[in-house]
């Protein structure tokens, strides 16, 4: 999925190329070390040097010699910094930083100072401050008991067993007057980097994902009242807006927070974030990307960048909107086809060069339309009648289409008497499902799927499902005619289909469930919070049974038609349905920015029908029902054509 570490550095670079004079230098390897390096002990800086100075004097000279050599650290760091617009700048205020040390300045001035610095200095060389995807609390508590409990104590309050003789003593995490001044991104540091002069090593072999649980999680113990701070945090929208992302939530120090939200609220918030991180990354956070981006293209196309333009006009729909759809379709799906609508209209109008105040209001537009669906998405925003709603309407929408076609198989194969064959059918919905369900596992626990992936997987998922489709529905269409069945029957019967039959049968219906699956996991994932399981469940409970219901009266139905009109109408429905998946898997390559898209105004988005007002995807639709409409032609004057006889 989107990788954190590549995006930051890939706004840098972007930057630089479309902003001109506002770009930040973008740090190579080595200079995002020093820069990381540099923060940590601003960060270390800030929580350690009250007990170096107390009104004005020196009352730990070990502390405070370590103080004043790592303030002159920052300042030769900062001298190495890459040159850029912002250096002459920071390093004066690093040399005033360091003459504040050295003066023994009161410590809340020189925390003060340390943080303002590091935030300049992040804000001017970007480098990686977030964990790719949310830590999980639980890993981080193990990490924990096996490697810092002996020393730090199993509560975290310096006091293991193996502290005893340890000079100085390892930190008590529990102790709040140090643990607000610590951000997450300085114990990561730390963890990774080890502490020179104590006992503290350096645990850079472990992953990196572990590293960031192990920091979320020590950086927990000094906070208590979780409850709290998650009915602030659904309850407050301007809380939300002070964490758009992980980055900003891990270098965040509590004591910065208090300042503006008061150290109760800052604390209770700071106890429910770092135990939930997943809360920062979910439906509103990744919008304020799709902002971003969408400044950008334009910031682009106005110096002639067309090309930039358009690539960051297909991020502000990948990396920022696409990741909210399931959960905006819950919420409103209306919503949800217009920002659709306007993302493709955007990209056609910088594809096609239009005028620039033509895009500079189509962006608007959007701006203002991803605004109301922040507000949607909002906690406050959620019932849990809309997520029974929702999660009924999205398995029923989804699993609709895959059930229609694996009905037909199945009836298809009763009527012919071809019931060795069933098994494979079932097989491929049954390992269709297993396999959504593992790609949910893998998706959730190990990597992260992107908007483009999923967008690909379902635009070929559909694309292969239509030309399969399509083959089916023009065979059972040539035996629509009763001496035509009559012919195949004798002609197959008493053989059993063979073996590579039987598994396309079975990777027909895989193919089309999986798609189905894939998709609805993915928007229950988005509805799905620790306290909404029940009603999700009860939703998808209800679509399965009207599921259920009507794969019965299909079958029941199908059984009873004659078998002219059971083929007949067999075909008639996989030629719709090859025609909707036709539309849908253009859309969806267009989505994800395989196929270009040019927008024909005059036609309405239906998108239960797959259609979409783009010339590409209309188009495939239009080739498919020509194919449809010249074998029909086609069938029926070969019919009125006079058979030969023996003479």
């Amino acid at each position: 999925m989107r990788l954190k570490c590549f995006a930051v550095l890939l706004f840098a670079a972007l930057n630089i190329v479309f902003l001109g004079a506002n770009a930040h230098a973008a740090p190579t390897e080595a200079a995002t070390e020093n820069v990381q390096v540099a923060w940590r002990l601003l960060d270390y800086l800030a929580v350690d040097y009250g007990g170096a100075v107390k009104d004005g004097k020196v009352i730990s000279e070990g502390e405070y010699s370590e103080m004043t050599e790592f303030s002159a650290s920052v300042v030769e760091r900062f001298k190495s910094l890459p040159n850029g617009p912002e250096k002459a700048a920071l390093q004066s205020e690093a040399a005033d930083f360091q003459h504040a040390v050295k003066s023994k300045a009161s410590p809340d001035a020189v925390a003060e100072k340390a943080h303002s610095l590091g935030a300049h200095l992040l804000s001017a060389y970007p480098v990686v401050l977030a964990p790719k995807t949310a830590p999980d609390f639980a890993s981080g508590q193990k990490l924990y008991t096996d490697n810092c409990a002996s020393c730090h104590g199993v509560n975290g309050n310096g006091k293991g067993p193996n502290a005893v003789g340890l000079d100085p003593q390892p930190v008590a995490f529990a102790d709040l007057g140090r643990a607000q001044h610590r951000s997450v991104f300085g114990l990561y540091q730390v963890i990774g980097q080890g502490l020179d002069g104590t006992a503290m090593p350096s645990f850079a072999h472990l992953p990196d994902t572990d590293r960031w649980a192990l920091a979320f999680y020590v950086g927990s113990f000094a906070f208590n009242d979780a409850a709290r701070g998650e009915q602030l945090w659904k309850t407050d929208p301007a809380l939300r807006k002070r964490f758009p992302d992980l980055a900003t939530l891990a270098k965040t120090a509590p004591a910065d927070l208090a300042k503006d939200v008061g150290p109760e609220n800052a604390f209770a918030l700071t106890a429910y974030l770092r135990r939930n991180a997943a809360a920062v990354t979910t439906a509103t956070s990744t919008i304020s990307i799709s902002h971003q981006r969408l400044q950008e293209s334009l910031s682009a196309y106005q110096k002639g960048d067309y090309h930039g333009a358009e690539e960051l006009a297909l991020s502000a729909y990948l990396d920022g909107f696409e990741p909210v759809e399931p959960a905006l379709a819950a919420r409103d799906g209306t919503l949800l086809s217009r920002i659709e609508k306007e993302m493709g209209s955007l990209r056609s109008s910088i594809h096609s060069q239009d005028d620039p105040k033509v895009v500079a209001t189509k962006i608007g537009s959007l701006q203002s339309l991803l605004g109301q669906a922040e507000k949607a998405l909002a906690p406050e925003a959620g019932s849990n009648t809309s997520t029974f709603i929702g999660a009924f309407t999205i398995l029923l929408r989804e699993g609709l289409e895959a059930l229609l076609i694996v009905t037909a198989m199945i009836a298809f194969l009763k009527k012919a008497e071809r019931k060795e064959a069933l098994p494979y059918v079932h097989a491929g919905w049954v390992v269709a499902l297993l396999a959504g369900l593992a790609t949910w596992g893998v998706a959730t626990f190990l990597i992260g799927i992107s908007g483009a992936s999923r967008e690909l997987t379902e635009g070929f998922g559909s694309l292969f499902a239509t030309v399969v489709l399509l083959w089916v529905g023009i065979w059972l269409h040539g035996k629509s005619q009763a001496q035509e069945w009559q012919r195949f029957i004798q002609q197959t019967m008493g053989q059993a289909l063979s073996k590579g039959s039987s598994w396309f049968l079975f990777g027909l219906a895989f193919i089309v469930v999986y798609r189905e699956v894939f998709e609805t996991i993915l928007f229950y994932a988005a509805l799905w919070t620790h306290d909404n399981g029940l009603v999700i469940f009860a939703g998808a409970g209800l679509a399965c049974v009207v599921l259920a219901g009507i794969a019965w009266a299909m079958l029941r139905f199908s059984s009873r038609l004659p078998i002219s009109q059971f083929f007949a109408f067999s075909s008639g429905l996989i030629a719709i349905l090859s025609v909707v998946l036709a539309g849908k898997g253009v859309a969806a390559l267009q989505e994800a920015g395989l196929i270009d898209v040019t927008q024909l105004g005059f036609v309405p988005q239906i998108e239960l029908l797959g259609i979409f007002p783009t010339v590409q995807s209309v188009g495939a639709q239009l080739a498919v029902i020509t194919i449809v409409v010249g074998w029909l032609l086609y069938s029926r004057n070969k019919e009125k054509q006079p058979k030969l006889t023996g003479v």
